[in-house]
């Protein structure tokens, strides 16, 4: 994302919820003496900004029910082949090609990767609308599957990169073992943010995820290699 969408998401959401001022400059680019920690949790390493600064890590933690702009403001959807098969099933579809075919599109997109390379991606998506199109990837829209109070109709066979949110995450090679490493998703949406003196408050969180981190991305590699999707770096 931009800093000017950045900026736009950070005004919405100051309208309904406080922003720490520390944290909005942040998320603007206007700090920039921040280091990087490390948090080995099971089979994942988080990467916890730290803001030399301040002296404080930036933790998280959700707001939900008071809070869903995870799903009302999601950039796409994209699914695993377990995904194809669950939800295709939830939605009373009898073969996997049909469930494809109406409800889901593939798109290709480029995003900076964690070392500042170009990655160029290639994923199945869910329809976020049902006449989404290739143009609205990367847009707001909200998921057509939420309630009128936010939750989602699809629990718990919703798409696994909704149990990401409000982390990223991605795969390295180290020493011939497949490393999964994340880190939080800044775009402004998120009123969950905070600082803290110590990682203590968030170890729940942080191990509750870990689990859910490292099976999303063992399913999106094999979704990969089974030609649902692509990643190649440049």
């Amino acid at each position: 994302m931009s800093q000017n969408e950045i900026e736009e998401s950070l005004n919405l959401l100051e309208k309904d919820w406080d922003v720490d001022p520390i944290l909005r400059k942040f998320m603007l680019g206007k700090i920039t003496d921040v280091s990087d920690y490390p948090l080995k949790v099971k089979d994942v390493v988080f990467h916890v900004p730290y803001l030399n600064s301040e002296k404080k890590f930036i933790l998280w933690k959700c707001y939900w029910p008071d809070c869903h702009n995870c799903c009302d403001r999601q950039g796409r959807l994209p699914l695993t082949s377990d995904d194809l098969i669950t939800i295709g099933k939830g939605l009373k579809y009898q073969k996997p090609s049909e469930f494809i075919k109406n409800e889901t599109l593939t798109v290709t997109y480029q995003e900076p990767g964690p070392s500042g390379q170009l990655t160029t991606m290639t994923t199945i998506n869910l329809k976020r609308k049902k006449d989404e199109t290739a143009a609205d990837d990367g847009t707001h829209i909200s998921c057509r599957f939420l309630d009128e109070k936010g939750g989602c109709s699809m629990h718990p066979d919703r798409p696994g990169v909704c149990y990401l949110y409000p982390f990223s995450s991605w795969l390295e090679n180290e020493k011939g073992t497949a490393r999964v490493h994340a880190t939080y998703q800044f775009t402004g949406d998120c009123p969950g943010f905070y600082l803290a003196d110590t990682l203590d408050p968030m170890k729940g969180e942080f191990k509750d995820y870990s689990k859910t981190i490292y099976d999303y991305n063992m399913a999106s590699n094999r979704t990969n290699r089974e030609g649902f999707g692509s990643v190649s770096f440049s």
